[in-house]
């Protein structure tokens, strides 16, 4: 099982390059299955007036959003070989209005899921799909499954007061990052493509009282599932009438995505000592429900580990918003770091108490897990002894990962928490850029005979007017790292083409966003495709790409670059 943690996030990037090449379907030929709404229990009405929807896992409603010659913004091409979309399906006319959901697609089921959750640490109860609607589930011909949804397409029943769409600001942020995340190797949902609606959509970005018309869009996202921890809390919280619910949802990821737990044997020896007083053992291969939901902590560990590796701030991390697949999931007010602060945040909503700020991201993971385990422990699924120790998991398992991360970030031989602790809070008073500076850092030589004047040299570009008492912080630090390095007997060459291999020179920067969305918003989409290009080898130097690995410029921190609202 810990191998098959291990290697979530490779096997989903490695999946957009073993796309079976040989099989090219237009829109007509995809095969949908739609699973979830053929094995799961479904709200009797289909209508999408706001409501209670009771004793159901989604309600059955087609795409609503009015369109006006809707047009394709952006798309992407290894999306489409998961799928075994010919690329030519981009060219076609009628391609905006079918991912707009004006056009429906033949042997699809659309649906919005019902689900609650927590919300900033409080109980919200019924939350659901308010402007997503999932078409259905494709199986391409390896038996691989994916799940299209249209994100911005009209009401549901979970809508609320809302109206159930999307403007291109927000979508072009979720589009990108989705596909910019990919890149960086993090587990997430993906997007195939954005289209506009031409329509416009009233939004009040800042809460000022003056809203204004922005262009409507739609993203139609990709995932294996989009089953959450708040699809599980909805229905055990509502009592024993419905725990038979959470146990069909569970049943359900575990037959479709979590299939090696279906059939354990003792033989397996998924048993762990829980470490407690009374040498109490968990044994995995008794309780299917119980490996799962190790499983799921781990995986959610691994992300949330990846997070902090790229300095990335989710933002909005309600357990309506976790994955029970370990998935990054809804790009709402996400960002990268630029200057390192532990406190950031870029969630306006979140700024009284910064309760998902980068640095309590891994404590926030935990505190989920826990919501998930006790929802599934309500249903009975779960004994107190295997939810503890599921939370435990993942504390191990994030400890290992993070330390694995960090080790191989600074080209290390071996993990040292006093050294990188030292590096973390020179960065943090500093505020020096976290994605330049580790990128910087694999020019420095393992050479312990470099006079002390010479010693910051090659960090130069990012150690900006520090101070001669920082200076010296900073000397410091480096010789004691070079020491470190000096070691192991690892050339300078090799260890820096290792460095920049997990290190990426391209993150995408809000204001890379903004400049963007601002193009994008006068009709012009160059720039948003050349985002996604850059993206797509975060790692590599790109010669002619280095402006986009460049410092935020002083109009980056104007309101609405860097602070977004979790509504937008």
């Amino acid at each position: 099982m810990a191998a098959s943690i291990d290697s979530v996030a490779n096997e989903l990037k490695k999946q957009s390059v073993e796309g079976t090449k040989n099989v090219k379907l237009n829109v007509e030929e995809l095969n949908w299955d739609n699973s979830f709404v053929r094995e799961l229990p479904g709200d009797p009405r289909t209508d999408s007036i706001p409501r209670q929807v009771l004793h159901a896992c989604y309600t059955k409603v087609l795409p609503s959003v009015p369109v006006n010659n809707p047009q394709l913004v952006a798309w992407s091409e290894s999306v489409a070989e998961l799928l075994e979309l010919d690329l030519k399906e981009f060219e076609r006319p009628d391609f905006p209005l079918i991912f707009s959901g004006a056009s429906p697609l033949v042997g699809a089921i659309p649906y919005a899921q019902n689900y609650g959750g927590h919300q900033f640490g409080t109980w919200a109860g019924q939350l659901g799909d308010g402007r997503a609607i999932t078409l259905g589930e494709i199986l391409n011909s390896k038996s691989q499954r994916w799940e299209l949804q249209l994100k911005g397409a009209g009401k549901t029943p979970y809508s609320r007061f809302a109206d159930g769409l999307a403007v291109l600001r927000s979508s072009i942020r979720e589009f990108l990052c989705g596909e910019a995340m990919h890149g960086l190797g993090v587990p997430t949902t993906r997007a195939l493509c954005l289209v506009t609606t031409g329509k416009d959509v009233m939004r009040d970005m800042f809460y000022d009282g003056n809203p204004k018309d922005e262009p409507g869009a739609i993203v139609c996202r990709v995932a294996q599932s989009f089953l959450r921890f708040g699809s599980y809390q909805l229905h055990a919280s509502r009592g024993k009438e419905d725990s038979g619910i959470v146990r069909a949802l569970a049943d359900y990821a575990i037959r479709y995505h979590f299939p090696h737990l279906e059939n354990m044997t003792s033989s397996g020896s998924i048993s762990f000592n829980t470490g407690k007083e009374d040498n109490s053992v968990v044994d995995l291969t008794s309780n299917k429900y119980a490996a799962w939901a190790v499983e799921v902590a781990e995986r959610t560990a691994s992300m949330i580990s990846r997070w902090q590796d790229v300095g990335f701030t989710h933002g909005v991390m309600n357990t309506d918003n976790m994955s029970v697949l370990g998935l990054t999931i809804d790009y709402g007010p996400f960002g990268f770091l630029d200057a390192f602060d532990p406190s950031y945040t870029p969630n306006i909503t979140d700024l009284p108490g910064r309760r998902y700020c980068f640095a309590n991201q891994p404590d926030v993971g935990l505190w989920n897990i826990a919501q998930f385990t006790s929802a599934l422990s309500t249903a009975e699924l779960l004994s107190d002894k295997e939810a503890d120790y599921a939370m435990e998991r993942y504390g191990n398992k994030f400890m290992d990962d993070y330390q694995d991360i960090m080790t191989r970030k600074l080209g290390l031989a071996k993990y040292s928490k006093k050294l990188i602790s030292e590096l973390l809070k020179n960065m943090a008073i500093d505020k020096v850029d976290y994605t330049n500076f580790f990128r910087s850092l694999s020019n420095i030589k393992a050479d312990p005979t470099i006079p002390e004047d010479q010693v910051l040299n090659p960090l130069k570009a990012v150690l900006l007017d520090i101070g001669m008492e920082r200076k010296e912080s900073w000397t410091s630090w480096v010789k004691s790292y070079i020491q470190e390095l000096s070691a192991p007997g690892v050339s300078d060459e090799e260890r820096k083409i290792s460095m920049n291999s997990v290190n990426p020179k391209y993150i995408l920067r809000n204001y890379l966003c903004q400049s963007a969305i601002d193009a994008a918003e006068q009709g012009d989409f160059e720039e948003v495709r050349q985002l996604l290009k850059v993206m797509r080898c975060p790692f590599d130097e790109q010669p002619g790409m280095e402006k986009y690995a460049c410092l935020p410029p002083a109009w980056a921190n104007r309101p609405g670059v860097c602070m977004l609202s979790c509504s937008s």
